[in-house]
C-alpha cells in the first residue's frame, strides 16, 4: 500500500517568493526522531496558494510500496511596503504638497531595488501611477505591474517661515477643494 501524502505550510517573505532560491525547513514529527529537515527549492515567482511537491517525502509505504509525497502550501507573510494582488504589487508613495502641486521626480522602492518615478503636476492623494512590468514576476509570462498610490503628507510642525508661506498661499490661492456653500435667505 503506497504511503499517505502529507501537507505542511511554508510561509515566505514576498522577496523569497519573487526571487526563488533554496531554503532549509524543519518539520516536526510525532516524536523527535521523526522530525526531519528538508532543503527546498523555491521556484521564482511562486504565489500564495501554490504548492511545492517533495516527491517521496510523505508517509512510508507498506510492504515495500513507495512513500507518499510532501506538499508545501505556500503563504506569503505581510510586507511593510507592498500588497500583492494576483501578479500586481500595490504601494504608497508619500509626497509633499509642493511635489504634488508642481510635479517632481521621486525614488520609489521596488522588489529589485529602486526606480525614479515622475509625479505629475496637480496630483491629488489617491492618484495611482502604474509602472508596467515592475510587479511580481511570472515565470511563464511577463511580470505584473506596480501601482504606486500618491499620498500627500504635510509637516506635523511648521517653522515660522513655513507657516508664513502657507498663510500667503491661502490668501492668494483660488483653489477650492470643497463646493461653496450657498447662503440661506
Amino acid at each position: 500500500m503506497p504511503g499517505v501524502n502529507r501537507e505542511a505550510r511554508l510561509a515566505l517573505t514576498l522577496e523569497e517568493a519573487a526571487h526563488g532560491g533554496e531554503r532549509e525547513i524543519a518539520l516536526s514529527g510525532p516524536t523527535p526522531e521523526q522530525s526531519k529537515t528538508y532543503m527546498v527549492r523555491i521556484p521564482k515567482g511562486i504565489r500564495p496558494g501554490q504548492r511545492i511537491r517533495l516527491a517521496g517525502q510523505g508517509e512510508k509505504g507498506v510492504g515495500g510500496a513507495p512513500a507518499g509525497d510532501l506538499y508545501l502550501m505556500v503563504e506569503t507573510l505581510p510586507h511593510p511596503t507592498f500588497r500583492l494582488e494576483d501578479r500586481d504589487l500595490y504601494t504608497t508613495v508619500p509626497v509633499t504638497p509642493w511635489e504634488a502641486a508642481l510635479g517632481a521626480e521621486v525614488t520609489l522602492a521596488i522588489l529589485d531595488g529602486a526606480v525614479n518615478v515622475k509625479i505629475p503636476a496637480g496630483s491629488s492623494s489617491g492618484r495611482k501611477i502604474r509602472l508596467k512590468g515592475k510587479g511580481f514576476p511570472d515565470p511563464r509570462s511577463s511580470p505584473g505591474d506596480l501601482y504606486a498610490e500618491i499620498s500627500i503628507r504635510v509637516p506635523q510642525t511648521l517653522s515660522a517661515e513655513e507657516r508664513e508661506l502657507f498663510e500667503q498661499l491661502a490668501k492668494v490661492s483660488r483653489f477650492a477643494p470643497r463646493p461653496a456653500r450657498s447662503k440661506r435667505k
